[in-house]
């Protein structure tokens, strides 16, 4: 029992530290290969190995409408936003900044759900998205930043943060009923295809071999694509003591870090400051959205007495 509260409470710390290194991990092998070129060799063993594990637990193989939406997702949730986030840092987009405009996704998410789906977006998830928006004009306040990526950089990640988003929002409404083991496993597969395809029509494929290069896929592959996804889905079932929905806002300002301790990238005061604004912001908007559901439960357990 105390080995199993132990692993609720260091889970999300180890959670956090492992999905901000994907960032890091991207900047570590990409002066060794092109983008596209980068994520197909990825999802190759990726999907090699969570085929093996599909296989060994013996899980059962989805519908075909099933397939198909775990399809759709993981050309959003995969192809766009890694290939958006793998072009963006490439491009010069530093890794700490990529981190926190993707880290954004639930002010977008909260935005989209209150314009298409009617959803109501209260006070404080208003105030959390002004005050997302303000901390990203801080980040970028510094015209050297801005530089360091060039148009289409910048551009690919927020093409990220949209794939991210709407990823997301389609997984949740239509991929719930599906086995994550499978699941991710059609996602990566269909995933490995659309950057095979890109990487044959807009790259070299070019490789240059390193020690670097091996490691980054290495660590890619079975600490972000198999460990941490796993880890995250071991979270989400245990939601409520681990306060998963939270974990992302964290992200931006570890991936910063460790961006400034391995490749040198610094941040300004006033950037800094921008990116404590974002964390505050994401954590409204989704402290709005936990008290959003809670009372819409209420409302409905009234409504059933």
């Amino acid at each position: 029992m105390r080995l199993s509260r132990l692993a609720i409470a260091l889970a999300p710390v180890l959670f956090v530290v492992l999905w901000s290194t994907g960032f890091v991990g991207a900047r570590y092998g990409l002066p060794y290969i092109e983008p596209l070129t980068f994520l197909a060799v990825r999802m190759v063993f990726v999907v090699l190995i969570l085929g093996l594990i599909a296989a060994i637990a013996g899980v059962p193989r989805p519908t075909g409408a099933a397939t198909g939406h775990s399809l759709v997702s993981g050309l959003m949730v995969h192809g766009l936003y890694l290939g958006g986030v793998f072009i963006a840092i490439s491009q010069g987009v530093p890794a700490g900044v990529s981190a926190l405009i993707t880290g954004l996704q639930p002010i977008l998410t909260s935005t989209i759900a209150n314009r298409f789906m009617g959803e109501t977006v209260t006070r404080l998830q208003w105030l959390g998205l002004a005050l997302g928006l303000g901390g990203v004009v801080l980040v970028l306040h510094d015209r050297a930043l801005l530089d360091a990526g060039t148009w289409f950089g910048w551009t690919a990640n927020f093409v990220a943060l949209f794939g991210i988003t709407l990823g997301t929002l389609y997984q949740k409404r239509y991929c719930g009923k599906i086995d994550w083991r499978v699941g991710n496993l059609v996602q990566y597969a269909g995933a490995c295809v659309l950057f095979s395809v890109g990487a044959f029509a807009f790259e070299t494929r070019v490789i240059h071999w390193s020690g670097e290069l091996v490691f980054a896929i290495a660590w890619l592959v079975l600490v972000l694509s198999i460990a941490a996804v796993g880890l995250m889905y071991w979270l989400i079932r245990r939601a409520q003591a681990s306060g998963f929905a939270s974990l992302f806002y964290l992200v931006p300002a570890v991936t910063a870090l460790f961006a400034y301790l391995l490749f040198g990238e610094k941040l300004d005061a006033l950037s800094l400051v921008g990116m404590a604004v974002c964390a505050i912001g994401v954590v409204l908007v989704n402290r709005g959205s936990r008290m959003t559901a809670a009372v819409a439960s209420a409302a409905a357990s009234v409504t059933r007495d």
